[in-house]
């Protein structure tokens, strides 16, 4: 009984050597360094892309993040100085004033 156990074990890794072996030998084929080195560039695509994706959400998540803590976007330049001066930024003088001189 003994012996049948250690034949079978000697057997198994035997087979699992054999496989081993064959999957080395055909790593260091033409055709398969071809298919890692095609893998590789695969996960190097893919790696980039989750970075540009990560990066885009953190861009827009911290950009809310500063708008919440502002009173707004400001306008600075002059597009903002133009409507300044143009009037389109609303009325200048206080609409309850009276300009006719009677009292309301």
């Amino acid at each position: 009984m003994r012996g049948a156990i250690w034949f079978v074990v000697g057997a198994g890794a035997g087979v699992y050597a054999m496989v081993k072996g064959r999957r080395a030998a055909e790593a260091f084929t033409a055709d398969g360094l071809r298919d890692r080195a095609q893998a590789l560039g695969v996960g190097a695509r893919i790696f980039r892309e989750e970075l540009a994706t990560g990066k885009a959400e953190k861009e827009l998540e911290l950009r809310e993040w500063i708008e919440a803590r502002t009173a707004g976007p400001k306008q600075i330049g002059a597009a903002g100085a133009e409507q300044q001066r143009l009037g389109l930024n609303g009325p200048t003088e206080d609409p309850r004033k009276n300009t006719e001189g009677s009292t309301p």
